[in-house]
């Protein structure tokens, strides 16, 4: 398929890109920053880029990739969020629609999902998350306008018969996380890989099995995590006190841990369940919790990337 892969300079584009190409199909990549990838310098939120990318590349199926973060908050106005995660993904959506496509997969968040009290781990347990969790109270305007993407997708799809698979990912940012400082950022990423991360690697094959997938149908929403060791009856102990919990199913663990200088969460406040995902879209994932174990075990490197000077190459680029 001709793919219109948007946010083709960033993060998850840079994996994305080659590894659609692996699979056969051409690439069309769009974004405000240049890069290896990147045929289209522009934005989604203007509809005359989003336009001539549709005329002049004959797309056939897009990946939404592109958007405002977290991060950006410190850097960018509300009105650059609605910008570029509501109008460019409606954008996109109509022209999509006019192309008479059946295939369109957004890129979501997990975090849109985390309110005052999740984050604030008010609860006396885990907070259990999966596509039926709610209800939906964004803390952060990236948050909200993800949100209201999600529901232009679902809008769309419903009004239109176009196909539409929204993904909300885990974390799989490769630098320091901005409000955390406890732990080092290897270690925290290592943790997180029990209930709330991914590697970019398995958050951009999650992408290419949504665009492949057949016989999806309307709009589809799925949660993308590492796949979490922990059952829902765990839900009160991972609370009070979790890294018991963690050495009952990695009993090698703690010593691992220990001989790395690495400290075990004492408190786990939220688990994201991908098993959806997993189900419908038959997919598997390369890596999670055991596989840093492994690493740890053999002295190689941590199956995740970590790179504390990491900067968006759109850093700058919107007003």
């Amino acid at each position: 398929m001709r793919v219109l892969l948007t946010g083709s300079s960033g993060w998850l584009g840079r994996y994305l890109a080659p590894m659609l190409a692996a699979r056969g199909h051409l690439v069309i990549g769009l974004d405000v920053a240049p890069g290896d990838h990147t045929q289209i310098v522009g934005s989604v939120a203007e509809r005359s880029v989003v336009d001539r990318a549709f005329a002049d590349h004959a797309i056939e199926a897009v990946i939404h990739a592109a958007a405002l973060h977290k991060p950006d908050i410190a850097r960018y106005s509300r009105q650059a969020f609605v910008d570029v995660n509501v109008t460019g993904t409606l954008n996109l959506l109509e022209c999509a629609v006019a192309a008479r496509h059946r295939r369109f997969v957004f890129t979501s968040t997990t975090s849109l999902m985390i309110g005052h009290a999740i984050r604030d781990e008010h609860s006396e347990s885990a907070v259990w998350l999966d596509e039926a969790s709610g209800p939906i109270e964004p803390r952060n305007i990236y948050g909200v306008t993800k949100y209201a993407a999600e529901q232009t997708c679902r809008l769309i799809a419903e009004e239109h018969g176009l196909s539409v698979i929204a993904l909300r990912t885990g974390r799989f940012f490769p630098e320091e996380d901005d409000t955390h400082r406890t732990l080092s950022g290897e270690n925290m990423k290592a943790n997180e890989l029990l209930n709330r991360r991914l590697t970019v690697e398995d958050a951009a094959a999650a992408h290419v099995a949504a665009l492949e997938r057949d016989g999806l149908d309307g709009y589809q929403l799925y949660l993308a995590s590492a796949p979490t060791p922990f059952d829902r009856a765990d839900v009160s102990e991972l609370r009070r006190d979790a890294a018991a919990v963690i050495a009952r199913y990695f009993p090698e663990a703690p010593a691992l841990y220990a001989a790395k200088g690495w400290a075990l969460p004492d408190s786990i406040g939220r688990v994201y369940d991908s098993s959806a995902l997993c189900r419908d879209l038959d997919f598997r994932f390369d890596s999670d919790f055991t596989a840093v174990l492994r690493a740890l075990e053999r002295g190689d490197s941590m199956p995740f990337a970590h790179d504390a000077s990491y900067t968006s190459p759109a850093e700058g680029l919107f007003r």
